[in-house]
């Protein structure tokens, strides 16, 4: 019997639970608390899909690893230094920003606010109503016109480019903005939540070499935000008053009235549902 017991004791010599006390229960919730406010930082800003993309490489990293790839955890081994140093540069704006949030003492109650559990990513029937009203009130005067709709994707780097409002959508307000010789027509308007959160905002201008080259700047703008979001971006034309809609790195031209708002609705529900879906098919295909 006795020897039963020594083999038993030497074979689960290896397994040890550890005795938790108070002190560890509270760092593990402290570190825990960390790691959340630190994931939930970079899903509100464009970095969480290169994390996303870093992830899949440490998977494969670890596949390696598993079966030996020798060639592969060499060149691993010799590139993670400049990888380091590759992130820091990558998530410079990302890191300044936190550091700055620190220093205001605001990551304390942006983490306890119940904001984002609480926020509705519907888009209100109003609302849309309200954004048809505008966008083909603008058409009929060939007034310019981007307007983009968040969804999932932060789009708070391009926020900060323009003028904060925070206001209720109206239509009579969007035509007011667009209106030419005012001081907020030139950029776009960025809505959240079903508030305009933002006006004169700088988009990035998409380089994708297959755009049809009668499409101007706006909807290069426009197609540009939506390869790097999964936003929904209204355009409105100011030499033709043409309405299009730009969603991953696609446009829909001349929508008409009647069938823009039930397009906005299926787009919506598509980005949402299937997030990861890559529309792009080269922008022969890239128009409709």
């Amino acid at each position: 019997m006795g020897k039963i017991i020594n083999y038993f004791e030497t074979y689960f010599d290896w397994f040890y639970i550890p005795r938790i006390t108070v002190v560890d229960a509270i760092e593990i919730v402290i570190i825990a608390i960390l790691i959340y406010y630190i994931m939930d930082w970079f899903k509100k800003t464009r970095a969480w899909t290169l994390i996303k993309g870093i992830l899949v490489l440490l998977l494969f990293t670890g596949l390696a690893m598993v079966f030996q790839f020798n060639t592969i955890l060499w060149i691993v081994r010799n590139t993670i230094s400049v990888g380091v140093i590759a992130l820091i540069i990558i998530f410079q704006p990302e890191f300044r920003r936190a550091l700055e949030q620190l220093g205001r003492k605001q990551f304390i109650s942006s983490f306890f606010s119940s904001e984002e559990s609480e926020r509705s990513r519907k888009l209100d029937k109003r609302v849309l109503t309200e954004i048809t009203k505008a966008v083909y009130a603008m058409a009929e005067v060939k007034t310019g016109a981007l307007i983009v709709l968040e969804q999932e994707v932060r789009l708070g780097d391009y926020e900060r480019t323009g003028i904060a409002i925070d206001a209720e959508v109206s239509s009579q307000l969007l035509i007011n903005i667009f209106e030419h010789n005012t001081p907020l027509h030139d950029g776009a308007v960025l809505i959240r939540d079903n508030r305009i959160v933002s006006a004169t905002c700088y988009l990035p201008l998409s380089d994708n070499l297959d755009i049809n080259k009668a499409l101007g700047t706006r909807h290069r703008a426009a197609i540009g935000v939506s390869e790097v979001s999964d936003s929904i971006t209204i355009i409105v034309s100011e030499e033709t008053g043409a309405v299009s809609i730009a969603v991953s790195g696609r446009i829909i031209r001349n929508l008409s009235r009647d069938r823009f708002p039930e397009q906005i609705e299926e787009l919506r529900k598509h980005e949402t549902a299937v997030n990861k879906v890559k529309w792009r098919k080269g922008l022969g295909k890239h128009e409709k």
